[in-house]
């Protein structure tokens, strides 16, 4: 079984060597599954839907003894755990076609009228009108790479990463004509009004901290400070005694009187790549990490998230799930993978030295544990208890690490830098050094989304 999202850093460490050839052929073989028929129950999600996964099948050739065809079995969820379509394949699946495009040269491919439609049919299944009245991205609990029940549904910083990033690569490759202007008029709305809302409402660092502990709750009015309704006894006791003094991280959740302060890795290392981060922002993530080795990175680099939901707070969250046991799996397990993820953010920053320390405690024992799809344990010392051992996406992201630090301009095709543009156009409107400015009711209802 080939999952979309376990496939991108294989897909990366070919087009890092010269393999575009496999990575074109992917994508083409995926897209075509995004036409299929899915159901479950009788209902069928909205038409773009890219699979979580596929599996490939041998079917025997009619009239043709002894012979046989290799078919794609796409799963969108009718056979997942949980039931639950993903909602991060399609993103993934824009971001790799960027990276082909940059890394290759390669653009013909991007602007074939099948990968424009269907670059076209995911952003209309994301931008599609709804209830919500956030920029952020709705979505169920386990529908990204946290793919069981972690508490994780509404609006999870690392979906919005990939949203992000997915719009802005999105920008770069739809090709402008009167059948896409309202479209790319919409991703332009989207991508200023989000880059607005996780800046200012996901971000924590000590002063913000400070902030919510002083927050005034029940306000009713557009000039509200507390404008979801925090309630200050939710700054969890560990928060109060981990959080440094200097730098900061985005918050893995945020919704109406709730706010999820664990430490989500993927989602604040792919704020640093997009730049959904501010520059000052991206930088306190990597103090943060620096800060706290010896929590996030510790034996094995890296947590998937800090800390380890435990005791009734696991029960109730996971609703006891044995395979994310504290400090296991999704709930607080170490996962290799993220090694390129963290290795391109730090070159972007400058700061390859932190990517090197990783790699070298990951170099220690990958090999001899046989390369496992994650690590148990608070500091990640026990290979996972249901771990799969040789685990492509545990090789390749540490393949595309090295390969990363070993040719540092080739990140920069897997980037992106700030773009001013964006905050200008912003309704909400960043003042200054992204300071805060009150929105505009009149400048939103002039900018709604197409």
């Amino acid at each position: 079984m080939v999952f979309i999202r376990d496939f991108v850093p294989s897909a990366l460490a070919f087009l890092l060597n010269g393999e575009g050839e496999i990575v074109k052929n992917f994508l083409l073989h995926t897209l075509q599954l995004q036409s299929w028929e899915k159901t479950v129950d009788c209902h069928s999600p909205g038409q773009g839907l890219m699979p979580a996964s596929f599996k490939v099948r041998s079917v025997p050739l009619d009239g043709r003894p002894g012979e046989f065809e290799d078919v794609l079995d796409p799963d969108f969820g009718e056979s997942a755990i949980g039931r639950v379509a993903p909602v991060d394949s399609g993103l993934w699946w824009i971001i790799l076609l960027r990276a082909y495009g940059k890394i290759t040269g390669d653009y013909t491919l991007q602007e074939r009228v099948d990968v424009q439609t269907g670059i076209r049919l995911i952003l209309k299944l994301c931008l599609a009108d709804g209830f919500d009245m956030f920029p952020t991205l709705l979505v169920t609990d386990g529908s990204c790479m946290i793919d069981r029940r972690m508490g994780i549904h509404g609006h999870p910083l690392e979906i919005q990463a990939l949203f992000y990033s997915a719009l802005r690569c999105s920008r770069e490759m739809v090709i402008v004509n009167d059948t896409t202007k309202n479209l790319v008029a919409a991703v332009n709305n989207r991508l200023s009004a989000l880059c607005f809302h996780i800046r200012e409402y996901y971000w924590v660092d000590m002063k913000k901290i400070n902030e919510i502990y002083r927050y005034k709750t029940e306000e009713y009015s557009t000039d509200a400070i507390n404008k979801f309704n925090i309630y200050p006894e939710q700054i969890p006791s560990w928060l109060v005694d981990w959080f440094p003094e200097s730098g900061g991280y985005f918050i893995g959740n945020l919704q109406p009187a709730h706010m999820d302060f664990r430490f989500f890795t993927l989602g604040n290392l792919w704020a640093i790549v997009s730049s959904l981060g501010s520059p000052k922002q991206n930088d306190g993530i990597l103090n943060l990490i620096e800060e706290k080795w010896d929590d996030l990175v510790t034996n094995m680099p890296l947590k998937i998230c800090y800390p380890a939901l435990d005791n009734e707070e696991w029960r109730i969250i996971t609703g006891s799930d044995p395979k994310n046991t504290p400090w296991s799996y999704h709930n607080g397990g170490s996962w290799p993978t993220l090694l390129w993820q963290f290795t391109l953010a730090c070159i972007k920053m400058k700061r390859p030295e932190l990517a090197r320390k990783a790699i070298a405690l990951a170099e220690k024992r990958l090999s001899t544990d046989k390369w496992p799809e994650y690590y148990d344990t608070r500091y990640g010392r026990f290979i996972g208890k249901q771990s799969r051992l040789y685990q492509t996406w545990t090789i390749a992201g540490f393949l595309t690490s090295k390969k990363l630090l070993e040719n540092p301009e080739m990140a920069s095709n897997l980037f992106w830098e700030e773009d001013y543009q964006l905050l200008e156009n912003c309704v909400c409107g960043l003042g200054g050094k992204y300071g805060r400015k009150k929105c505009s009711r009149a400048a939103l209802r002039s900018h709604h989304v197409v």
